[in-house]
């Protein structure tokens, strides 16, 4: 039995970043608005807490493909979670994400999911059930060879 298994992680700090620079003049602006002490306080513990939430869970995706299929794991403590198992899976391919068609983070509607952090080569899974997956990973070429390697399905 083959077990073959790609394991990669796409990050997304220089976003994280971006966000935190942008709360500066967004919280100087709601504290200068003349506010009470309090609600200035509360626009403060706000803002940071919006960004603590986006560095646990939307700075990175990590996806482990290989006999057991894709697992996915988001941000700095793993959650969200998903795994989709390899009879699951009717087909995986490579496509590419254009700069301006990236939706950073983690979407779900009823016919996909997508779990992008940047734009370019990205995993997609098709499953049976007709819905499909997008997954940024640093190599998604050797991800396709992991899954196809361990499902004669898939090849």
């Amino acid at each position: 039995m083959n077990t073959t298994v790609y394991t990669g992680r796409a990050t997304n700090w220089s976003s994280v970043v971006i966000s935190g620079l942008l709360l500066i003049p967004l919280v100087g602006m709601g504290l200068s608005s003349g506010s009470s002490p309090s609600t200035g306080a509360l626009i403060v513990v706000v803002a940071l807490v919006g960004l603590l939430a986006e560095v646990i869970t939307a700075s990175d995706v990590r996806a482990t493909c290989g006999p057991q299929g894709v697992a996915l794991h988001w941000g700095s403590v793993g959650w969200p979670r998903a795994r989709y198992t390899l009879d699951s899976i009717q087909d995986v391919r490579v496509v590419d994400i254009p700069w301006h068609a990236v939706s950073c983070g983690f979407w779900w509607t009823p016919t996909r999911t997508v779990c992008t952090v940047r734009s370019g080569p990205a995993l997609r899974l098709r499953l049976l059930s007709g819905r499909t997956v997008t997954i940024t990973v640093p190599d998604p070429y050797a991800a396709v060879a992991a899954l196809r390697a361990n499902s004669l399905d898939l090849s």
